[in-house]
């Protein structure tokens, strides 16, 4: 028995000196450790952006004509009149206790308010992702196979610049002109957006419009790049398929590719929701950012931030390990 456990603990201890040892350990320390990195700059550079910002919280919920005892009675009940370090440990302590803590216009809790618009932004920015992926892959994929092959010289060149121009285009511009065209002129979809279908549609589009034109140009350059190597030529030397040949070659490299420019869409996207759901008037996170700026609400300023932030270091984090799964020579690189 007492060998038993004597090999057992020493399989432990092997297991775990191979694990320790391994590239992932390191990879994923570093991939942790930038990740709370981000984290704690965003709490404290939020913290003290807010309050640098010209504007008294307290003033804009008495409004300017109340006077200023009252106003000093608001500051007081806010916690505003203590100092700095004092309410930045209080946020820390509430942080610790998973408190975002509590509107200063509503009185609401900032989780729930974060519980009840989150949703919706999030499923905004996943269906831009949807169509930003079905548009890019394919399209960029077929310009790639003919610009490799002299095809379309036109059409490809055509289509270089259109894509600039696309890429280029800011998503308030984008949703404006969707608004006028398929809302106001064609009344085939609604002028507000909302959680149903059809309601979801031009929002999505709206932003989605210059991320696919980035992605496509990608992935035409990657397709038409992987087709000019040649063990390509060699391949289709020996009468490879077309279908073997794509998902052999071509594939994997688009794949890691959209991947590594994905994470990096994804982001944008949330942050094209603040736009996209001003415009169309939805009540997401992006809406009610702009509604805390403009009344200095510091809690729901921190609360939103801080949550967008995780969301987005923690989407950086899915692509990098899915990456390493991919192709384990990331691991290494990365450590070099």
């Amino acid at each position: 028995m007492v060998t038993t456990a004597a090999g057992a603990s020493a399989g432990s201890r092997g297991l775990a000196r191979r694990v320790a040892g391994s590239p992932w350990a390191g990879y994923l320390a570093r991939r942790l450790g930038g990740v709370a990195a981000v984290l704690a700059f965003l709490v404290v550079v939020t913290f003290m952006i807010v309050r640098l910002v010209p504007g008294d919280p307290a003033r804009q919920i008495v409004g300017l004509t109340a006077g200023e005892e009252e106003v000093r009675q608001v500051r007081e009940r806010l916690g505003l009149t203590e100092p700095l370090w004092r309410q930045f440990g209080s946020y820390l302590g509430g942080l610790a206790h998973g408190d975002l803590g509590t509107s200063f216009a509503t009185g609401q809790p900032v989780s729930s308010m974060l519980s009840q618009r989150l949703p919706l932004t999030v499923a905004l920015a996943t269906s831009a992702l949807v169509v930003v992926l079905i548009v890019a892959i394919p399209l960029g994929t077929a310009v790639g196979v003919a610009q490799q092959r002299g095809r379309a010289r036109a059409a490809t060149s055509s289509f270089g610049v259109g894509a600039s121009v696309l890429g280029a285009m800011p998503e308030y511009i984008a949703g404006t002109l969707l608004v006028f065209v398929f809302a106001l002129k064609l009344r085939w979809l609604p002028v507000q957006g909302g959680a149903g279908f059809t309601s979801m549609i031009l929002p999505s589009l709206s932003i989605a419009i210059a991320p696919a034109a980035v992605l496509t140009r990608l992935v035409r350059n990657e397709t038409a790049a992987v087709l000019s190597q040649d063990y390509i030529t060699m391949a289709m030397s020996k009468r490879l398929s077309n279908t073997r040949l794509f998902l052999r070659h071509v594939v994997p490299n688009v794949v890691t590719s959209t991947l590594t420019l994905g994470g990096l869409i994804l982001v944008a996207l949330l942050g094209g929701t603040v736009v996209a759901e001003n415009v169309f008037n939805m009540p997401g996170i992006g809406a009610e950012i702009v509604r805390a700026i403009v009344k200095r609400d510091y809690p729901e300023i921190q609360g939103i931030i801080l949550v967008l932030g995780l969301v987005a270091v923690l989407i950086n984090l899915i692509v990098d390990v899915t990456l390493g799964l991919l192709d384990p020579r990331v691991l290494t690189r990365t450590r070099s």
